[in-house]
């Protein structure tokens, strides 16, 4: 099963440097990095709005825990936003580039 996980950051150095290394390690297939976001959100008991980038990243389901660790070692946040969406379909020659791109799970 692919997924596209999504994670949001502070700006897009960061999200670079989190791209970098989940396709360098295996972890993901590719990172689109989205900027211009502007997010509300609620954090110890306050509204609070900020810019963030989004990350976009292509991987296995199999893959998501592993992800997930990586992200909390590398992110900033104090609790960094991973969300998982699974893939219902798609070109059969980009998810088979999926699987070929990501590490053995």
């Amino acid at each position: 099963m692919h997924i596209v996980i999504l994670i949001t950051v502070g700006d897009r150095e960061e999200g670079l440097a989190l791209g970098r290394a989940l396709v360098g390690e295996g972890l993901a297939a590719c990172v689109n990095i989205i900027g211009g976001v502007r997010s509300v959100y609620r954090w110890k008991g306050k509204v609070e709005e900020g810019d963030e980038c989004l990350l976009a990243v292509k991987s296995r389901k199999e893959l998501l825990g592993r992800i997930t660790a990586r992200v909390k070692e590398l992110h900033s946040y104090e609790v960094p936003e991973v969300i998982a969406l699974e893939i219902a379909g798609g070109s059969e020659e980009y998810l088979d580039w999926v699987t070929g791109s990501t590490g053995p799970s």
